[in-house]
């Protein structure tokens, strides 16, 4: 820094040589009236001192050089080797930039994704990197004249072979909002690609549950496998084989009404195709999907559950209402779309009261596969938080953030709403396959519990994997089995399903809690980038239209 004023520029005022001597002259004169103490004689640059006997050169046998000369050669080599060696010897101990070693967070998001892999149907990629597992219910939906190449693919849900489409769409979901939110983390984990294949995985068969090609539907398929409580006759539940070894009849269930299935398909494919954005033709294909899934969920004349009255889904994963998918899935079409008209009936004030979304329900606080309600409004919140809409999206969506704030509160324990175990896990016991070492040993899953060993176990020959007392042969890395019950008991029983069983929707569910928390080098908070990368500046002052 220069802080006496004037340019920094050699050349700047040009002096003659008898003037730069009368300054140095000065300079020196000036300098000789005042007393220096040592440290100011040691660093005081006054000019060449005079010697009082001449200095004889130095002779290097094929040079003669001036005594000075040599000198500045030698401070010249010492000054370079300075400048070279010592960056490097300083450098040296300073360690190289290194990602964090991973978080116990970390470390139970790569198990709880691997979940997933063991849990896929049909003819797997070579990179499925589960070596128990193989193709399977390659037949599946064979028969159906409008589905090219059938019902192959997707997940199975649970311990049994059975591929429900209503939980298998919210994991989805669950899982590409995880990605939205949190695709720094993804990356900076290694696990970007994997969560996105998986996502992939799921929305290439959910295309193909429905005619994704038309702007008008009228039934979707809804489940493909079929259990009855109590049958003597082969079906998903009597059997206990591994899905690679099936050979017994596999029904396709049918829904000419699903506003709540239909609700779940259309959020799963808009906000896949926000996940997607870099691959355009993908990404336009999903979002075509959601917009006539969407469509054929809010059909007025469509409006009966798509559970009622089918006990092969009734009884496992039936519905108890769909205005909450209507909430949800339009909030997930506004995100992905951009188009106005999903926000405006999101918040016209009889959706929300339909929903009952602000009567305080208990039950209505807990986010599940068949109650969207919070998540709704907390996606809802954040776009008043984030883009501040303004009229007439206001009032409702303050009351959503309202809402979403005693949501919070009663999930605390010390209101006593919801039951909570009273230890601190006395049995030191990890509830996600693999992760620590102990944990469960006898999980509740068919092919998990018996050996991959080329031998083909017949529906009743499993039986004998299912109630035996060893541990499972084959370990279904990062599975959540239902955990224990409210007073921390946790019987390790192949048959106690209740307790040893995973899911698709818990472990979605787990994925989503655990990135959230890890700690990476990326981004802390959500890429609000992304989210709303669809969304345009809101300036409408329109009236929303009246809710059906």
């Amino acid at each position: 820094m220069n802080h006496w004023d004037g340019t920094f520029e050699i050349g700047a005022e040009a002096t003659t040589d008898d003037e730069q001597s009368r300054k140095m002259d000065l300079d020196r004169a000036t300098l000789s009236r005042r007393q220096l103490d040592e440290t100011q004689q040691s660093w005081l640059l006054a000019g060449p001192q005079e010697s009082k006997k001449k200095d004889k050169d130095v002779d290097l046998g094929c040079l003669i050089v001036k005594p000075k000369l040599l000198k500045w050669i030698l401070y010249a080599f010492l000054f370079s080797f300075v400048v070279s060696a010592v960056p490097i010897t300083i450098a040296k101990p300073i360690p190289k930039h290194r990602k964090p070693p991973p978080d116990q967070y970390s470390q139970a998001l790569h198990k709880a994704l691997m979940f997933f892999n063991a849990q896929k149907s049909g003819r797997l990629p070579k990179n499925n990197r589960v070596p128990w597992r193989g193709d399977s219910a390659l037949s599946d939906g064979s028969t159906l004249n409008d589905v090219k190449g059938g019902l192959v693919g997707g997940y199975y849900d649970a311990g049994d072979n059975i591929k429900f489409h209503f939980p298998m769409a919210f994991s989805m979901t669950l899982l590409s909002w995880s990605v939205v939110e949190y695709s720094d983390k993804y990356k900076d984990l290694g696990e970007y690609e994997h969560v996105r294949d998986l996502i992939k995985w799921g929305t290439d068969y959910l295309l193909k549950t429905f005619n994704s090609s038309a702007t008008t539907i009228d039934r979707i398929y809804s489940q493909v496998g079929v259990a009855t409580n109590g049958s003597t006759t082969p079906d998903d539940h009597y059997c206990w084989m591994r899905p690679e070894d099936m050979d017994y009849p596999r029904p396709v269930m049918i829904a000419n009404s699903a506003p709540d299935l239909g609700g779940e398909v259309a959020a799963a494919l808009a906000v896949a195709s926000i996940v997607f954005h870099d691959d355009a033709a993908y990404s336009k294909k999903l979002l075509r999907g959601a917009a006539a899934m969407y469509k054929f969920a809010r059909d007025p004349r469509r409006r009966t559950p798509y559970s009622r009255g089918n006990l092969a889904t009734e009884l496992f994963y039936n519905s108890t209402g769909y205005w909450d998918e209507y909430m949800w899935s339009a909030a997930w079409m506004y995100y992905a779309s951009g188009n106005d008209s999903y926000a405006r009936f999101a918040t016209n004030p009889r959706l929300p009261k339909n929903a009952k979304a602000f009567m305080q329900i208990p039950n209505l606080g807990v986010f599940s596969w068949d109650n969207k309600l919070p998540g709704a409004q907390l996606l809802l919140t954040r776009l008043r938080l984030f883009l501040n809409p303004g009229y007439p999206y206001e009032e409702t969506l303050s009351r959503y953030q309202n809402a979403t704030g005693l949501n919070i509160c009663m999930d605390l324990q010390r209101f006593n709403i919801f039951n909570y175990t009273p230890g601190d896990n006395p049995l030191k016991m990890s509830y996600v396959v693999g992760y620590g070492n102990k944990y469960p040993r006898h999980v509740h899953h068919r092919g998990a519990s018996i050996p991959h060993n080329g031998v083909k176990y017949s529906c009743t020959g499993g039986y004998k994997w299912r109630d035996a007392k060893t541990d499972n042969p084959n370990t279904i890395i990062g599975a959540m089995v239902g955990g224990p019950d409210r007073n921390d008991h946790f019987p390790d029983v192949r048959t106690n399903y209740g307790y040893t069983e995973p899911t698709m929707a818990g472990n979605a569910g787990l994925v989503a809690a655990l990135i959230s928390l890890t700690t990476t080098t990326g981004s802390a908070g959500i890429d609000k980038n992304t989210i709303f990368s669809a969304v345009p500046p809101m300036y409408s002052a329109s009236p929303p239209p009246p809710a059906p």
